[in-house]
């Protein structure tokens, strides 16, 4: 395949992924989705998972569980049927199968604590973020975020995550980007869906949404959002244990529901690029008041 032929179809399938995020909330035709990216339905199918390495039907479903699986958490006063509806489920009883499918419990046995040795299964497995951290001296600001215009790579969490930011820095280099951001995009919770499966969208932002038409890198827009933003500097492995608390303690207790857009961090300083491998963040959550 040439490499021209590669770049536009890593383009089409990060695309595809966008618009399943966007409307994750409604009926998503598989058919209609293909006609409006023009592309033969059974060709729509195969280059899907020739890029992102599952069927877009499993795809889809995952996100959905996934996204749930927050909301159960964080979102303690939206009933089950609710967080379904949120999620693109129909049909409560289709929700709670899949559900329990999934994570081996119903939603309401989530809800209600089996969470938490679930999690702690999936952080046991990161040697730096098995341990439970207390962050309730943070004081988390709350923001109004504009749309950001980013760059990025799409990549499996447990994969070799320097070599990526690695190669985004050289693009952002090669295009001579004086300004920007280094953000890195939590579509799948990393508490809670395992490493090996966890997507990590590193992304560059340039300052005042510089456009790069010719760009070889995906991008999409960020949605203005209100989010509470926390900061921390330290290890690693202290951003998981950050998203943990957030989700199973701050969140819970704060008063405000989050959605499902996904978290972030702002890299002011890049573990993966630095030499001692520490980390300065800012570590933004979409909220919404009750």
């Amino acid at each position: 395949m040439k490499k021209e032929t590669m770049i536009l179809h890593s383009q089409i399938a990060n695309n595809m992924m966008y618009h399943i995020y966007e409307y994750l909330d409604s009926d998503i035709n598989i058919d209609e989705m293909a006609l409006e990216f023009g592309i033969n339905k059974f060709h729509f199918h195969k280059l899907f998972k020739e890029q992102i390495g599952t069927n877009i039907y499993e795809t889809i479903k995952s996100i959905r569980l996934q996204k749930a699986s927050n909301l159960l958490i964080s979102n303690n006063l939206s009933t089950v049927t609710k967080v379904a509806q949120i999620c693109g489920y129909s049909s409560v009883p289709s929700f709670i199968r899949a559900f329990k499918e999934r994570f081996k419990q119903t939603p309401n046995v989530w809800r209600k604590g089996g969470y938490k040795e679930y999690t702690s299964t999936i952080l046991s497995n990161s040697q730096s973020s098995f341990l439970i951290k207390d962050y309730s001296y943070l004081s988390p600001k709350i923001v109004r975020t504009d749309s950001k215009t980013v760059y990025y790579i799409r990549n499996k969490y447990n994969h070799n995550t320097t070599q990526l930011w690695q190669k985004l820095i050289t693009w952002v280099y090669s295009n001579d980007i004086q300004e920007y951001e280094q953000m890195g995009i939590y579509h799948d919770n990393p508490i809670i869906t395992a490493h090996e499966d966890c997507y990590y969208v590193a992304a560059i932002a340039p300052k005042d949404n510089q456009n790069l038409g010719d760009s070889n890198l995906p991008s999409f827009k960020t949605p203005p959002d209100v989010c509470a933003c926390f900061e921390v500097e330290g290890e690693h492995g202290d951003i998981l244990k950050l998203i943990q608390w957030v989700y199973h303690k701050w969140l819970p207790n704060s008063g405000f529901e989050t959605t499902t857009n996904p978290s972030y961090t702002i890299l002011e300083k890049n573990p993966f690029l630095e030499e001692d491998g520490l980390c300065k963040v800012k570590y933004y959550v979409p909220i919404r008041y009750l």
